[in-house]
């Protein structure tokens, strides 16, 4: 099965970092968080990745090209003009990056790359979210189901700490708790049905996509309840680092 990352954005809430580097090569750890969804992926079993670039794409094009040589040894015979790789720490990824336009939205940067899933089911996710999800569990839950859509239901992260004051005391600070409500988390798995509500490069999948598969009943979410951060923010970006440094749980690999 395919899997197909949206990576085309401008990152505006995080432009401290995206004005030098498309979001999704904004580093986690010391690789990019493109890298660390698409090790989530792989260690699952799932090595063919579609990825949706717009927003200087071309970064993310050179970022996999000069993968090879940064995880390789080499050799370089300048006489032959010959180069050589070996000892290749590299996952056998197929990588196709495809430029879907500087201003297209998420539903029409989808719909751009319709020619390369063979008319299959196939996975999607947002390439700036981190998670421990069981993609088998979410499979079979699509399956069980029958849909045409189903998405990764999850809970938001606590933003901001709740302060408890007393007059112009503050008595104490308490981080905020998550939402009782969930949210779209990505991690999708989508029939080829989806592409007939797509309708043009303005087409936002989360708006009249997701909401024409909700009301007919299309649309499914499966429940993960495990860990999930976004990195939207500058915030997100220490906070998933910070994460990284200790135990993150996400790094199922």
């Amino acid at each position: 099965m395919k899997v197909v990352i949206l990576a085309g954005g401008f990152g505006t809430r995080i432009s401290e970092e995206s004005k030098f580097r498309p979001k999704p090569l904004i580093e986690i750890g010391g690789m990019p968080i493109l890298w660390h969804v698409m090790k989530i992926f792989y260690h699952q079993g799932f090595s063919d990745f579609i990825i949706c670039g717009g927003y200087k794409s071309e970064s993310i094009k050179k970022f996999f090209l000069d993968y090879a040589l940064t995880q390789s040894d080499v050799s370089i015979d300048f006489k032959k003009g010959d180069t050589q790789y070996f000892n290749n720490k590299t996952e056998d990824w197929k990588v196709t990056i495809v430029d879907t336009g500087l201003n297209t939205m998420t539903g029409g940067r989808l719909g751009r790359i319709k020619e390369y899933l063979d008319n299959q089911t196939f996975m999607m996710t947002y390439g700036d979210g981190l998670s421990n999800i069981d993609l088998a569990k979410l499979i079979n839950f699509h399956k069980k189901n029958k849909a045409i859509a189903t998405l990764t239901r999850v809970k938001p992260p606590g933003r901001f700490g709740e302060l408890i004051v007393d007059g112009d005391k503050i008595k104490s600070f308490e981080e905020k708790p998550e939402s009782s409500n969930s949210i779209n988390g990505g991690f999708f798995v989508l029939e080829p049905d989806v592409f007939s509500l797509i309708r043009d490069d303005d087409e936002i999948w989360e708006q009249y996509p997701l909401e024409t598969l909700a009301n007919e009943g299309k649309l499914f979410g499966f429940p993960h309840d495990g860990f999930w951060h976004p990195m939207d923010t500058l915030k997100d970006r220490e906070y998933l680092n910070k994460v990284f440094h200790e135990d993150p749980p996400w790094k199922i690999w």
